[in-house]
């Protein structure tokens, strides 16, 4: 079940209502939860779910589950099982025949891209970026090529380090939004390329609050079929021919179809 992001309004009336009709919430940090259903006049049983004591009470709560038991799962802020342990509790109480309700709401990585102006017609929710910067250009390597939105979250301590980081591996220019403090008091989304909100937030400090970091899918190279040929013949040294060609499909904006009957001919010679 969502719950809000910062602003207290920002919770249907669904979510009141089942929140105020379930035998217990399970939260990651009661003390978090309590303020909210204080905040709506909200008497119910709270007990913690959470990375440390998952493993440990998903068997009884599933049985609980089993046995004819409400219980509602919600997250410090924003919509449960995006970035937070929830989906184990999910999957287990599916595979068990548990029925999972699903109640919509706030989510801070929606929020950030109807915000941000970025193309919204494919995007990709990456969760949070390795801490280190080894880890962390591998895994923006391994996304420069999607032809989408890519949605990260990130904590402010490390901010300027990541916009570097991605600013290297994916390219300066690419477009980029930083969101922090979505729906609150000093709600802030900031705009510019890679290179410029890195230069930025390494001058001016690392930002206070929640952060969802937007970036803009890449410009759609215009080349040569002697280009598209080469691109192929090295992707098709490190990758299976459907997956290379898919690769340079996307890398191009050309057809799959078309660059799959491509790499045939070029491995038949």
């Amino acid at each position: 079940m969502s719950t809000p992001i910062g602003n207290l309004r920002d919770i249907t009336l669904r979510a009141l209502d089942t929140l105020a009709a379930v035998d217990e919430i399970l939260a990651e940090d009661t003390r978090v939860a309590r303020k909210l259903l204080d905040a709506h006049g909200i008497h119910a049983k709270l007990s913690p779910y959470h990375d440390h004591n998952g493993a440990e009470r998903r068997p009884g709560l599933i049985e609980r589950l089993a046995g004819g038991a409400r219980l509602a799962l919600i997250s410090d802020a924003g919509t449960p099982l995006v970035s937070d342990p929830g989906w184990k509790l999910v999957h287990e109480a599916r595979e068990a025949g548990v029925r999972v309700v699903p109640v919509p709401g706030a989510s801070a990585m929606l929020a950030g891209l109807v915000a941000s102006g970025l193309a919204s017609d494919r995007f990709m929710f990456c969760g949070f970026l390795p801490p280190k910067t080894g880890p962390r250009k591998r895994a923006a390597e391994e996304l420069k090529a999607v032809p989408s939105t890519l949605i990260f979250y990130e904590g402010g301590s490390r901010l300027s380090a990541s916009l570097a980081d991605l600013s290297e591996t994916l390219g300066p220019k690419r477009d980029c939004v930083v969101a922090r403090e979505l729906t609150k008091l000093f709600e802030e989304v900031r705009s510019g390329t890679l290179e410029e909100l890195a230069a930025h937030y390494e001058t001016n400090g690392a930002p206070k609050g929640e952060i969802v970091v937007l970036i803009g899918p890449p410009e759609v190279q215009e080349a040569e079929a002697g280009d598209i040929d080469a691109a192929l013949l090295d992707a098709m040294q490190r990758l299976p021919m459907k997956a290379a060609a898919n690769e340079v499909a996307d890398v191009f904006g050309l057809s799959k179809r078309d660059l799959y009957q491509r790499a045939l001919q070029l491995k038949n010679g």
